[in-house]
Formats: C-alpha cells, sequence, structure tokens
C-alpha cells in the first residue's frame, strides 16, 4: 500500500468556499477512483492549507485511477473548473508505511 499526501494552499478568504466544493461535489467523484484516508485543514502554522491522503495498492495502480479521473467529464467539469481558481499552489508526496507504521 501506498499513501499520497497532497497539501494545497488556498487562496485567502477562499478556504470556506473550496472545502464546500469538494464536500458537495469533488467527493463522491474522486471516491470513485482514491480511498480516501484523512482530509485537514489548517489552522496554526502556515495557514490557508488543505492536506489529504489517499491509499493506493500500488504506484501503477495510482497512475491508473489518476489518469481515470483525470478523463472523468464529471470531475473535470462540476470541480477542477470551479475548484482550481480557488487554489494557490499543490504539493504531493508519496509516502510508504514503514514496518511498525499503524498504516499499511
Amino acid at each position: 500500500m501506498i499513501y499520497e499526501m497532497r497539501t494545497y494552499t488556498v487562496k485567502i478568504g477562499k478556504m470556506q468556499e473550496y472545502l464546500g466544493l469538494f464536500e458537495d461535489v469533488g467527493h463522491a467523484i474522486i471516491s470513485k477512483y482514491a480511498k480516501l484516508v484523512g482530509y485537514w485543514y489548517t489552522e496554526i502554522g502556515e495557514l490557508n492549507q488543505i492536506v489529504h491522503v489517499w491509499a493506493y495498492e500500488s504506484l501503477d495502480v495510482r497512475a491508473e485511477r489518476r489518469k481515470a479521473l483525470y478523463e472523468d467529464p464529471e470531475w473535470l467539469e462540476k470541480f477542477i473548473a470551479h475548484a482550481m481558481p480557488l487554489l494557490e499552489k499543490q504539493e504531493n508526496k508519496i509516502l510508504y508505511a514503514t514496518n511498525f507504521s499503524p498504516l499499511q
């Protein structure tokens, strides 16, 4: 199992709009392709950030599912078209669990 941690920096004043859009529209669509492990936003430290973690069986599975997601017209038209203008930047990391990690 691999985990992808995505950190999005949201434009100032747009956090609630982005979270609402993801909750109401994006979550149901992306859940067809990926398993959500956790979804958080920051209150202390670097502000206006959303951190979310997704689980995949392998990098190959991740690549296949991300490709399918990016070809999904519903994702592109109903979520991405509205979400991208709300974001400043994005960072992605692939995480591998240690032998002693509670999440494998």
